[in-house]
């Protein structure tokens, strides 16, 4: 019988702390060079700044390198070499990979990579794949649409490299989708949460199929949504699939940096691939200790058509002080990415996170998957408004379900709310990702 292996690559995954903390800063050092030595914006940046490779010599260096965020690099692109502009650090025709944002934050970045860059992403996916549990014996199922923007492009290619069977559903439709994974047996599947728990609502109400007892999926990797590493939304997932849902991070910009293993402690970063810091919102002030959120600044080491150097990824997130019973040595992130720092909010003087509503949401079983968030105001006053669907067969007990909401989002939130109940399947649906959070005070 074949000996399976608990790690992708068993040599980096294990490597004592020290060791890893070496090759970061050669990594660091390396990547920094390059993109000063061949990308002009890079250049410009640091040499505004009145830096050069050789000053950064330890990892405590590496807060004097100015960080990058996505407004620099939209400012960067549109110009020759078109359309990258003076990011791309390699000639033209070595490009062979298109990729752009969703473009949901404004005009979408452009991204290209190398084959080299490719391979590379589809590594990084590999490591989360098998930590997930993925094996050459797996059919997976890939519901996603195969467009310009990178979704699971990469993560298509990494189960293929681990030797799965990969099942393409790009141009189906949903029911279609739930019929051809009912049909191939597909043991695994690669999707947003938002449309995780979609397919299992059509699944049930259109087509009559339990996903726990009448398919075949055991494990779910979701991503482009922080849904995997809120508790109740994980709970509602595999509750629904009976199979295990596993969290998995990255961006366009900097590619797959983070994974859920199988013990499901937190998130690992892929350590022998990015750097992560966590800093203080406010003061900019670095994170090193666990207990404190912060947003991630995160540079990646081995992508160089398009370098990303210490990226303001927005991400929230704070350091665990565990380490993980898999023993692997990437540092872990309690809790995973909780939201972004540009969805947190301050409303009536208290800062709101939208992932601390669908918490709340989520876990109460009388109501449907789906709410929206309105924040407003009347005068002076911040007026925030929830819409939530209960579930058929509990339209008459609003009022109970009203009081266990209103108290839970007071505990969860310290705020009150403007409840609103809908008719079952009346608010929006989502296919990718979903934007249930809006705050109309500025427009008004």
């Amino acid at each position: 019988m074949k000996k399976v292996e608990r790690y992708w690559n068993p040599v980096l995954e294990t490597l004592p702390r020290e060791k890893l903390q070496q090759l970061q800063l050669k990594k660091f050092k390396n990547i920094l060079k390059w993109a000063y030595e061949n990308s002009p914006f890079y250049q410009r940046l640091y040499k505004e700044a009145g830096l050069e490779p050789g000053d950064i010599k330890t990892l405590d260096d590496i807060g004097k390198v100015p960080k990058t965020e996505k407004s620099m690099l939209r400012e960067a692109q549109g110009r020759e070499p078109y359309p990258y502009g003076s990011i791309l650090s390699v000639p033209l025709e070595q490009v062979t990979e298109y990729r752009q944002t969703s473009g949901t934050t404004g005009q979408p970045v452009y991204h290209p990579e190398t084959w080299q860059d490719w391979e590379w992403s589809a590594e990084s996916w590999a490591y989360a794949l098998y930590a997930h549990g993925y094996r050459d014996y797996d059919r997976v199922f890939l519901p996603f649409g195969y467009s310009i923007n990178i979704a699971f492009w990469a993560g298509h290619y990494a189960a293929e490299k681990i030797g799965c069977e990969v099942v393409p559903g790009g141009v189906l439709n949903t029911e279609a989708r739930l019929l051809k994974m009912q049909e191939l047996r597909t043991t695994a599947l690669m999707a947003t949460p938002t449309y995780i728990l979609g397919m299992a609502d059509t699944a049930r109400k259109k087509l009559g199929i339990d996903p726990a007892r009448d398919l075949y999926i055991r494990k779910i990797t979701a991503a482009g949504e922080p849904g995997a590493c809120i508790p109740a939304t994980k709970k509602r997932m595999e509750e629904m699939w009976g199979a295990k849902v596993y969290d998995q991070v990255g961006a366009t910009e900097i590619g797959h940096w983070g994974f859920e293993c199988q013990a499901q402690a937190g998130l690992h970063v892929l350590e022998a691939f990015h750097l992560v810091e966590i800093e203080d919102i406010e003061s900019g002030q670095a994170i090193t200790e666990p207990g404190r959120r912060g947003k991630l600044v995160i540079t990646t080491f081995d992508r160089f058509a398009h370098p990303c150097i210490r990226f303001d990824s927005k991400d929230i997130s704070e350091w665990s002080p565990d380490q993980c019973q898999c023993e692997r040595t990437f540092r872990l992130l309690k809790g995973g990415v909780v939201g972004r720092a540009d969805d947190i909010t301050k409303v009536k003087g208290v800062l709101l996170a939208p992932s601390s509503i669908e918490e709340v949401v989520r876990g109460i079983p009388e109501l449907g998957d789906e709410y929206e968030v309105i924040v407003t105001k009347k005068g002076d006053i911040d007026v925030i408004t929830l819409k939530v669907e209960p579930v058929p067969g509990q339209e008459n007990n609003a009022e109970a379900i009203k009081s266990k909401l209103t108290d839970q989002l007071r505990v969860k939130t310290g705020l009150g709310y403007n409840l609103e109940f809908y008719q079952y399947g009346s608010l929006p649906r989502y296919d990718i990702k979903a934007k249930r959070f809006k705050d109309l005070r500025t427009k008004e």
